[in-house]
């Protein structure tokens, strides 16, 4: 199994790819990690075309959450899936060892 990348690293990307320092890139993927959290919790579902949908469904006692992943992650980890597109990020040298 490959490593985990930890929040900053996370925000060491963000802030790299936006051309920002990390303190405006941490503060934007908190933001974005807190509207997601008070979506859930109001019982919405939020869906990111290209990224996948996560599915919130109250319960009687319990909370039901699912994760559907969008075409191209499932192509990327050889799921079934209809994406036909590249598995990499554009204009990076740096594709993933198991997207042939």
């Amino acid at each position: 199994m490959r490593s985990r990348i930890q929040k900053q690293e996370v925000v060491s990307r963000i802030a790299q790819r936006m051309g920002t320092d990390e303190k405006n890139a941490e503060a934007y993927l908190d933001a974005t990690l807190e509207t997601l959290y008070e979506a859930f919790k109001a019982g919405e579902s939020v869906t990111l075309p290209g990224f996948g949908g996560f599915f919130v469904r109250p319960g009687r006692d319990t909370w039901t959450f699912k994760f559907n992943p969008a075409q191209k992650l499932r192509a990327l980890f050889g799921w079934s899936s209809t994406y036909k597109g590249p598995l990499w990020v554009r204009g990076t040298d740096s594709r993933p060892a198991f997207a042939d």
